[in-house]
């Protein structure tokens, strides 16, 4: 009795659950790789972005003025004084931007990603009214010989050439420095002015900047006006901003912003110390180089599919086995089931080399032939053989309608589920699931038995 309830369907079934739930491991293997390639390619870009120019964020010059004050104190009851020095910055009154983006491709082993040089322009003035409101007190000695603009450029070693840089009419000369603009890095433009400007201070800088994935704009300015194009057909806008106006065709985008200092949550001008870098961070905007595709993140979500269609796919084999009356033995079912957790290695191998889509066909149509091949030879039949091939080879189908259909994988995957299980539910309407064990008791019960 205990071993026909051993060979019954009910124990098979719980049997294919159980080797199921094994295959997880190999399949959080495949995971685990993915993962691994992932971080893989994050590195290759970095080592790519650092020999390049890495995600640039750009501001319109600020100036900076360094100055003196005397600052009163008491100290064991006598009042004293000690001279403070700081630097005070200040915004434009108006800024434009404009950049054209030349766009390539660069490689490190296996992996690549878009990199680009961008011509950029800024164009407007300080006004003289924002110099007057840095001390209205009166008590601040300003040395205007030391006052310089201050351009932030996230990463200075992507900047390519200066081919015009004016300042009040002047062509003027930058260096390096290692002050900062609200915790970016920055290049300095010396001004040596002899007294507080009286008049607007304008500027006109044109400089070619290398740069990878993304270019991000800070709007430094009281009124900003910005505009970027670029021949690349998937921008992705991000930051603080959207556009107030973009195109997007197949050859490239076009993209115009404009803010107000109304729009953002810090000062015309602080001192240096103050805390205004989160807000600075926080209003910058621009565009990413967005990939059509990621074969990584497309690999992940073919993989959180994997218990599912591999349970699926031993339920079928295992209706072919009762309703064609034939015996499978469990290291058949664990083969078929390795079977199928090689495509998932299978397509994040050939994914790298040709892309997912190529990939996915050569794996879910090799798996498909391995498991219906197989399957021919386990039911000792060719037309059951190509009915599973052709099974699996469906629901490889409906898993990559689910894997790229981001926005309607929730309605394919629920309705395809629904299919499944009332097609299994259609199927075994008449296994008696308990006959196995009847036959024990009539058996049992049959006069002349001997036990």
């Amino acid at each position: 009795m205990a071993l026909s309830a051993l060979q019954g369907p009910t124990f098979k079934v719980l049997g294919i659950a159980a080797l199921a739930l094994v295959l997880l491991v190999p399949l959080a293997q495949v995971r685990s790789l993915v993962a691994e390639r992932a971080a893989s390619r994050e590195h290759a870009v970095s080592t790519i972005a650092s020999r390049w120019g890495g995600l640039q964020t750009v501001g319109g010059p600020v100036f900076a003025v360094p100055f003196v004050r005397r600052v009163s104190f008491l100290r064991q009851g006598r009042q004293e004084t000690r001279r403070e020095h700081g630097t005070a910055l200040v915004l434009a009154d108006r800024l434009a931007i404009e950049g054209k983006l030349k766009l390539s491709e660069r490689r490190y082993g296996i992996f690549s990603t878009p990199v680009y040089l961008a011509d950029l322009e800024f164009n407007g003035a300080f006004a003289p009214a924002d110099f007057a409101a840095l001390d209205r007190s009166g008590d601040i000695k300003w040395d205007w010989t030391r006052a310089e603009l201050r351009l932030p450029i996230a990463d200075v070693a992507g900047v390519r050439s200066i081919r015009r840089l004016r300042v009040a009419g002047k062509v003027r000369a930058a260096r390096p420095t290692p002050a900062t603009v609200a915790g970016s890095a920055s290049i300095a433009i010396p001004l040596q002015l002899v007294a507080e400007p009286l008049q607007p201070l304008s500027f006109d800088i044109a400089l070619q900047l290398a740069g990878t994935r993304q270019l991000h704009l800070l709007p430094l300015a009281r009124h900003t006006w910005a505009s970027l194009e670029a021949p690349w057909p998937h921008p992705g806008f991000d930051g603080g901003r959207l556009p107030t106006t973009h195109k997007v065709t197949p050859r490239g985008f076009r993209a115009q912003w404009q803010t107000l200092d109304l729009n953002r949550r810090y000062p015309q001008s602080w001192r240096e110390g103050e805390e205004v870098n989160a807000g600075v961070g926080a209003s910058a905007f621009g565009v990413a180089l967005l990939q059509p595709v990621d074969d990584y993140a497309r690999n992940v979500r073919t993989g959180k599919y994997g218990l599912l269609f591999i349970a699926l796919t031993l339920v079928a084999l295992f209706l072919f086995e009762v309703l064609r009356r034939l015996r499978v033995h469990p290291v058949q079912y664990l083969l078929v089931g390795l079977a199928l957790c090689c495509f998932y290695l299978v397509l994040l191998a050939l994914s790298e080399q040709i892309g997912f889509g190529p990939a996915y066909v050569l794996a879910a149509a090799s798996v498909a032939v391995i498991v219906g091949g197989y399957a021919a030879a386990v039911l000792a039949t060719h037309r059951d053989g190509v009915l599973l091939g052709g099974g699996v080879a469906a629901l490889y189908a409906l898993l990559y309608a689910l894997v790229v259909s981001e926005e309607y994988a929730l309605l394919i995957g629920s309705l395809g589920l629904l299919v499944t299980v009332a097609t299994l539910m259609y199927l075994t309407r008449r296994i008696d699931w308990y006959r196995q064990r009847d036959a024990v008791v009539v058996s049992s019960a049959a006069p002349g038995t001997v036990s």
